[in-house]
């Protein structure tokens, strides 16, 4: 198996080009440009009978830093991140708050 097969393999090597057009702010063409060009290596799928284009995640991040600088990749994905880590706190304090309650309830039956 070439490593090339074994990029395809590797989870979270690959993105769909959905997902790479909403995570580094590319157009269709932009993406459509990149395989004409050969700097994109694209493979068809589908799921649940809707067509997509399955890419790979280290050649879309060489090609966002072409076209707009390692700079606004560095951005995109501390935004990303601060994301995540807002969405854990939200869950994180929902969770402290359910269990006050529970334990000012446990008090109160004392």
């Amino acid at each position: 198996m070439s490593d090339l097969d074994a990029d395809w393999m590797e989870r979270g090597a690959t993105l769909s080009h959905q997902k790479a057009q909403k995570e580094f702010d590319l157009t269709w063409a932009e993406i459509v440009d990149g395989i004409n060009a050969g700097k994109l290596h694209c493979r068809k799928n589908s799921y649940f009978g809707n067509p997509f284009l399955r890419l790979l995640r280290c050649e879309v991040e060489a090609l966002v830093k072409k076209k707009r600088g390692v700079n606004y990749l560095k951005e995109q994905k501390a935004k990303k991140e601060l994301a995540r880590i807002n969405t854990e706190l939200r869950g994180l304090k929902m969770r402290i708050a359910m269990l006050e309650n529970k334990k000012s309830k446990l008090m109160g039956q004392s």
